[in-house]
C-alpha cells in the first residue's frame, strides 16, 4: 500500500500544460478522472533505468530483457471522486499476466490493478494493460507526416489539438515518465524506427475525457475505458471526436492517417 496528499500544485501544472485558462480545482474539489496519474509516482535511481529510459525492473514482474512496452489501454470504475487535498491510499495488485503469439513475435499482456481510497473508502479502481513484445524491432510507421490540418468528422464534439515537444517534455516530467520515444528524436528514429517523438497514450487518453468536461460539465463520470491503438506524433495535426449518448459517451483521437488513433467510452452516472 503507497500513500500520497492530492496536493493542488500538480492540478494547476497540468492545467497550464494543457492550456486550461486556470486550474481546474482547488482543495476540496473533486479530481477530475485520470488526473490521479498525477501523484503516486515512482522516481527510480537513473542507474536503474534501461537504455529505452524505462525501469529495467517492473513492480511485480521479473526483469523482461530485450522487450518493448507499450501501454494498451485501461479501464476505470468511480464510485465517488477523489478530493484534492486529502490524505489517499493506493493498493496495487497484479491482477492478470496472459503470453500470446503475433507476427512480430511474443507478446506479454500484463495487467495491474489499482484501488484509491480515501477517508477509508474504495472510490476508484483502474486497471492498466501494459504490453511486453518481444525483440526490439523497428515498426511500420509513415516517414513523412501531414502537418496541413485536422481532419474532418461530422462528431458532435469536436477538439482540435497540435501538439509540440515542449508539451511532451512538461507532460513526461509531470508523470515521472522517462521513456526517451517522447523527448529523443534521434532515439525515436535510430532505435524505434518512428518518424518523430510520440505523444503519450496516457495524454490522449487525458485529452478525450477534455470533450465531455467542456460538453457536458454537469455529468459525473462513473466509467471510463480506453485503448490506444496507433501512435501519434508531434508535429501532426489531431482532432478529439465524440459522440454523446443517453448515459454516455463515444470518443476518438483522429488523424489523415488512422480515424481511430485511440477509442474511448465513457459511462455518467
Amino acid at each position: 500500500m503507497d500513500e500520497d496528499m492530492l496536493h493542488t500544485g500538480p492540478v494547476a501544472a497540468l492545467s497550464a500544460v494543457l492550456d486550461l485558462p486556470e486550474p481546474v480545482a482547488g482543495a476540496g474539489d473533486p479530481l477530475p478522472p485520470l488526473w490521479h496519474w498525477l501523484y503516486f509516482l515512482n522516481w527510480p535511481a537513473r542507474s536503474e533505468l534501461g537504455p529505452d529510459g524505462h525501469p529495467l525492473h517492473g513492480h511485480f514482474l521479473p526483469p523482461v530483457p530485450a522487450r518493448q512496452r507499450m501501454w494498451a489501454g485501461g479501464r476505470c470504475e468511480i464510485t465517488e471522486p477523489l478530493r484534492l487535498g486529502r490524505p489517499t491510499e493506493r493498493v496495487s495488485s497484479l491482477s492478470a499476466v496472459t503470453v500470446k503469439h503475433g507476427r512480430t513475435g511474443e507478446m506479454l499482456f500484463v495487467t495491474e490493478r489499482r484501488e484509491f481510497r480515501q477517508d477509508g473508502r474504495i472510490r476508484l479502481v483502474e486497471e492498466q494493460d501494459i504490453v511486453y513484445r518481444s525483440g526490439r524491432s523497428k515498426g511500420r510507421h509513415p516517414e513523412v507526416l501531414d502537418e496541413t490540418g485536422t481532419p474532418e468528422s461530422d462528431a458532435q464534439w469536436r477538439l482540435p489539438y497540435h501538439p509540440d515537444t515542449r508539451l511532451l517534455f512538461r507532460f513526461s516530467a509531470l508523470t515521472a515518465n522517462t521513456h526517451r520515444i517522447h523527448y529523443d528524436a534521434p532515439y525515436c528514429r535510430e532505435e524505434e524506427g518512428y518518424p518523430a517523438p510520440v505523444v503519450h497514450g496516457p495524454l490522449l487518453a487525458l485529452l478525450m475525457l477534455e470533450l465531455p468536461r467542456l460538453h457536458a460539465p454537469t455529468r459525473q463520470i462513473r466509467a471510463h475505458s480506453y485503448r490506444l491503438r496507433h501512435p501519434v506524433f508531434t508535429g501532426e495535426h489531431f482532432a478529439l471526436h465524440g459522440t454523446p449518448s443517453g448515459d454516455g459517451a463515444r470518443l476518438s483521437v483522429a488523424t489523415h492517417r488512422q480515424a481511430q488513433h485511440a477509442t474511448s467510452e465513457v459511462i455518467f452516472a
